[in-house]
């Protein structure tokens, strides 16, 4: 029992008054009685515990209510759920205690949020299942959602107290869902820190590295925003408009999202100038003439790039994000992004759903796009399979996509992720057309399935009451909805079938007086070339096994070669997920040491293929059923996900010297195409640096040479100083390490 010190008493009132003095939407006298009883309760419910860090823990959700009532704009009910959302699990107070003292509306709201353990399947995770089982409340009370966002939001910025695998494990679950979530609701602000923490976490050296360049660079930056600004500035003003314009500072995460993907520099990233024009909008005229009125100002200033309109004014993203996005050439001959934005846009852009509530009486009736989405996230949850892992797959598939706008034949608009096919819009519209479809029209002419649909197509379908799905149908479609569907059609069908088969083989072993036993199916499988009972059911219901030879099957004498299709059991044996836990210990508190000879009392290693690290390269390790650790780049896409899914199982890991084997490596160099190039590359690698080339592939094209070379070094000091070489040659324009994937 920890006992609370008056230096944690001040800290505790310190933060609850905070709090307090600063609400956003609680006025009433009443209602801010209610905050303060709810404080009571959960101070004195948590009076004896402490967080890893050695604070008091009534400070977390005390940090929670802060975040939900000054960073989102939430009200009453919203704080006091967040004051009390850890005291049911936590603690022995009851559901039917907070609603005897705050009402039912609190109460459901932290049902929502308590964690339920052990109604899963053994096998899945429990964070998908209890993301599944958060999102279960999103159509009812959205807050459950945000005061998630909150809870998690804190989490990450005190995550330096936890052991280095929980961060690792906390952090990947943040930037596989947790992130891409408040984008998808909304909360700018809220993802963009989320993705800031989590690559912290992650990859601190390059979040530290980024940091100080950005802070190194910041004069510059300000001094090229107000050169740019000035002149619209200037116009503006003359239209007596009341409004406010900034720059629009690049986070870390997506600069270094930015250098990943586009494989540039962190001086390539900042060519691009961004600037933000919020205005208050006039009485009389519409929100969206005034925006485009701004961007008519701007365009007589500066020459616009048209490719580059992003028109959000006529037609919302599905989170509600409203704006009017234009790129120009500014001074210098640098490319500046220009956002358009009313007050009211501004705060649903930076708030997200929060705000979304406060504008969306509209008076209009209608769904906002928001609106329809949660919908959309309704049915996939009751449409998902049961696997909490599935499911997890299934929401991450839609969760973050580029959206298209597509037309029915009817001229109704349907969003639709980007790269989706017709079939995928035919289950939008009706799991039941989706099922009996057997074309479809795109602008007026027949396509197939698999054709990808681009905005603005009109799409018509084509459907059968005979028709059915197909396996094949999994490879057409890229939305959760449609996938899930299908499976499930897919999965009664194969049901349906087993049903049919056992009925057919129980009414024809009966003629000759056999009933179904072990005995019986060791004949059966082999015979008819099957593996299980419910294959040789099913190929009997889809009439693929006749039994016209059942007779002569059931009189042959079983073979002893057919035995493997049973595991023996001899004696008393331990069950198998005990046997593997007993034969592989692991401590996942400390970090796996990458050795080069490894030591045999530690676990097994193997490079993963799929990223293929270096010694060098930040990395993570994942045990499987097996006990051996596999090595994953951090950044890895599917080590994200195993962080995710597999929390339990990630350990941090650090390579130790590597000096005698050698690891696969890929370079890209580009340059100016001249006699002697290619004998210059391969003297610096093999001579001068003494390194092994497995394959050197060039191609010329008007004078430009692009070359991949693939070699084998001992570490990343070894790749980088061979790129630093290569780079100094007369011709070479660029040296880069590029990722070799699945080798």
């Amino acid at each position: 029992m920890s006992i609370i010190s008056q230096h944690d008493n001040q800290l505790i009132k310190e933060q609850f008054d905070e709090l307090l003095n600063n609400l956003q939407r609680v006025t009433t006298r009443k209602n801010k009685d209610q905050i303060r009883k709810a404080f009571k309760v959960a101070n004195e419910a948590h009076k004896h515990m402490k967080r890893r860090s050695g604070e008091p823990y009534v400070l977390h959700p005390i940090a929670v209510a802060r975040i939900v009532s000054e960073e989102m704009g939430l009200g009453t009910i919203s704080i006091c759920a967040s004051l009390l959302h850890d005291v049911v699990e936590d603690t022995d107070y009851t559901l039917e205690n907070i609603e005897n003292n705050f009402g039912e509306k609190i109460s459901t709201i932290i049902d929502g949020l308590t964690k339920i353990s052990n109604v899963f399947d053994k096998k899945s995770s429990l964070q998908a299942e209890n993301f599944r089982k958060m999102l279960l409340t999103l159509s009812d009370d959205v807050r459950v959602i945000l005061i998630k966002l909150a809870d998690r939001l804190h989490n990450m910025r005190t995550l330096g107290s936890m052991p280095p695998n929980k961060r690792l494990k906390i952090a990947g679950e943040t930037i596989y869902l947790y992130a891409p979530l408040a984008h998808r609701l909304g909360l700018y602000a809220i993802k963009t820190e989320l993705e800031d923490l989590s690559l912290k976490y992650r990859h601190n050296k390059v979040y530290r590295q980024i940091g100080k360049q950005i802070k190194v660079n910041e004069k510059k930056r300000i001094n090229e925003i107000t050169k740019f600004s000035l002149p619209i500035i200037s116009r503006l003003d003359s239209t007596k408009l009341n409004y406010e314009i900034n720059g629009r500072p690049k986070s870390i995460y997506s600069i270094w999202n930015k250098i990943q993907t586009q494989k540039i520099s962190f001086e390539e990233v900042y060519d691009l100038l961004a600037i933000r024009i919020v205005f208050d909008p006039m009485e009389g005229i519409p929100e969206k003439t005034q925006c485009w009125n701004i961007y008519s100002i701007i365009t007589d200033i500066y020459l616009p790039k048209p490719d580059r309109l992003r028109d959000w004014v006529s037609k919302p993203k599905a989170n509600g994000y409203e704006a009017l996005h234009c790129t120009v050439m500014g001074p210098h001959g640098k490319w500046a992004e220009i956002q358009i934005r009313s007050k009211r846009m501004d705060e649903i852009a930076e708030k997200g759903l929060a705000a979304h509530w406060k504008y969306k009486k509209n008076g209009t009736g209608e769904d906002t796009e928001l609106d329809k989405w949660i919908k959309k996230i309704r049915e996939l949850i009751d449409d998902s399979a049961s696997d909490a892992l599935e499911f997890l797959d299934e929401f991450k598939l839609n969760l973050f996509s580029a959206e298209i706008l597509v037309f029915t034949p009817k001229g109704h608009i349907k969003s639709l992720p980007k790269n989706a096919t017709v079939l995928d819009f035919a289950y939008d519209i009706h799991t039941e057309i989706g099922d009996k479809a057997i074309g479809a029209k795109v602008n007026h002419k027949l396509v197939p399935f698999s054709h990808v649909l681009k905005s603005s197509d009109q799409v018509e379908i084509i459907s059968s009451d005979k028709n059915k799905p197909q396996q094949e149908w999994l490879k057409y479609v890229t939305t959760a909805k449609a996938k899930s569907s299908i499976t499930k059609s897919l999965k009664a069908e194969t049901t349906n079938r087993i049903d049919l088969g056992k009925e057919i083989l129980e009414k024809e072993l009966k003629k000759y007086n056999v009933q179904p036993s072990g005995r019986v199916f060791k004949k059966l499988l082999p015979a008819y070339e099957v593996t299980s009972k419910d294959q040789l059911y099913s190929n009997i219901g889809s009439g693929i096994i006749k039994l016209e030879n059942l007779k002569k099957v059931l009189r042959k004498k079983s073979s002893s070669k057919w035995i493997w299709y049973w595991r023996p059991q001899f004696g008393k044996q331990k069950p198998i997920e005990q046997e593997k836990k007993e034969s592989k210990k692991f401590n996942f508190k400390q970090p796996f040491l990458i050795r080069e000879v490894p030591d045999k009392s530690e676990a097994e290693y193997t490079i993963s293929s799929c990223c293929n690290p270096i010694p060098g390269d930040d990395v993570v390790g994942y045990q499987d059923e097996n006990g051996s650790i596999n090595i994953h780049k951090s950044n890895c896409n599917e080590a994200v996900k195993l962080m995710s899914q597999h929390g339990n199982r990630i350990v941090s890991a650090k390579w130790t010297t590597h000096k005698v084997l050698s690891y696969l490596a890929r370079i890209n160099l580009v340059g100016i195409d001249k006699i002697g190039m290619i004998r210059n590359i391969t003297e610096i690698i093999s001579q001068q640096l003494s390194v092994n080339i497995r394959s050197l592939n060039v191609e010329v094209h008007d004078g430009v040479f692009e070359g991949l070379v693939d070699l084998y070094v001992h570490n990343t000091a070894d790749l980088n100083n061979l790129i630093l070489n290569l780079s100094k040659l007369k011709g070479v324009d660029s040296v880069k390490r590029e990722e070799i994937v699945g080798t």
